[in-house]
């Protein structure tokens, strides 16, 4: 396509994108109680091949050209990220240092209990050919405990903002074990394309790149984004020189992440953390939250929604594989994070809240299994088995969360 088609094919894409993930987000709202975010996410499967492209193939493919999948991903890790930025900055610290160690266990059980169902499973599955060539036991077991035990961070974050949790103890201790969780995940990804040609430097740079980034944006960094802060309040607004000083921070701290091989939503989300509380941070989330949850975070599940394709679950054997997947994978994360929860000192409604939370895959789940997928690491089978685990635990978290936390709240 030439450069004058492939702007005319964005500009219809990206109007046809915003309007189904309103169109479908307000429709689950209102209709099914969930958030608009599940709504969104729903949308972009819908427009990918697992249900646009299945009845009406040749408009899909001139609404999404495979001409602008690079610019529609570039778009989705920058729409996810800023986002995540946004999360950070409602984050509260305080809270975290209060719930440290509740996060920690809590992040240990939501990984030890999924990684003890993949050690279960993986056999299996090895058995059915369902990994690529050359995939040995050890390998596809790490990556199957990543993929189960990983949470869906931006999703969570979204869910807890929606609902005016961000700043209570429930929301700033699911987001930091959710954090911690999926940090863990990428590393043991790291570890396992490291593992068969990518070489031991991949996962020695996520870990070692990962920490050192996390210490100097939590310890450092605060002390010196406080002059902004401070710089904000004697002026009494943020101008666009001090937007555009936090874009250019947001997008050097996404490289970051990006460049070790963790992922770019987290350099967005610790960045936020660091971010001064008062003036600046309120106007930040004031000017940047309507274009990002409108416009960017649309890109981020359409681009999802069109690697994603569950026609591939077609045999009872595989249905079979999927119902064990989905059942072992809600009942190991759910129920270890609400029991770390209340042996870590929470009451048995955060503690419950926590764990429904804690079981939603989301998009993040798309991701990693994305990466597994193009590294040969899985087959489309895996990946569409994983792809409906993600969605069933990410639409169940919502009505269990709620049923949960009003049970609790009734006794």
């Amino acid at each position: 396509m030439s450069n004058a088609e492939l702007s005319i094919a964005f500009f219809l894409q990206m109007a046809v994108t915003v309007a189904a993930c309103r169109v479908v987000g307000g429709l689950a709202k209102r209709f099914l109680g969930q958030p608009q975010v599940v709504g969104e996410m729903i949308a972009g499967v819908i427009l990918g091949p697992s249900l646009l492209g299945l009845l009406v193939p040749d408009l899909q493919a001139t609404l999404f050209p495979e001409d602008l999948r690079p610019t529609l991903f570039v778009g989705a890790q920058f729409g996810v990220g800023l986002y995540m930025f946004l999360v950070g900055l409602t984050f509260r610290r305080d809270h975290f240092r209060m719930n440290a160690a509740s996060a920690a266990s809590v992040s240990i059980a939501g990984m030890a209990a999924p990684f003890a169902v993949a050690v279960a499973v993986t056999p299996w599955l090895l058995g059915l050919g369902l990994f690529g060539e050359g995939i040995v036991l050890w390998q596809a077991t790490l990556f199957m405990g990543a993929a189960i035990s990983i949470t869906a961070f931006p999703m969570l974050a979204r869910i807890i903002h929606e609902r005016g949790l961000a700043g209570t103890p429930l929301g700033s201790l699911a987001l930091a074990a959710g954090a911690i969780d999926d940090v863990v995940a990428w590393c043991v990804l790291a570890i396992v394309l490291a593992s068969f040609g990518a070489g031991p430097e991949v996962a020695l740079k996520a870990i070692i790149g990962g920490g050192l980034f996390a210490a100097f944006m939590l310890l450092i960094a605060p002390r010196l984004l406080q002059r902004l802060g401070d710089h904000a309040e004697r002026r009494g607004e943020v101008d666009l020189g001090m937007l555009a000083l936090v874009l250019m921070l947001y997008m050097l701290s996404a490289w970051a992440m990006d460049a070790v091989g963790v992922h770019a939503v987290f350099g967005g989300f610790v960045l936020g953390i660091a971010i001064p509380r008062g003036l600046l941070a309120d106007e930040l989330r004031r000017q940047l939250e309507p274009f990002v949850v409108v416009l960017l975070l649309p890109m981020f599940f359409t681009f999802s929604g069109l690697n994603t394709q569950l026609t591939l679950v077609n045999t009872v054997s595989l249905a079979a594989v999927a119902v064990v997947i989905v059942l072992g994978s809600i009942a190991a994360k759910g129920l270890a994070c609400w029991a770390a929860a209340r042996l870590s000192g929470q009451d048995n409604r955060t503690a419950a809240g926590v764990g429904a939370l804690m079981n939603a895959r989301g998009l993040m789940e798309l991701i990693i299994i994305n990466i597994g997928l193009a590294h040969g690491i899985i087959g489309p089978e895996v990946f569409s088995i994983l792809v409906v685990m993600a969605i069933v635990t990410t639409l169940m978290a919502t009505p269990v969360f709620n049923l949960v936390t009003a049970t609790h709240h009734n006794r």
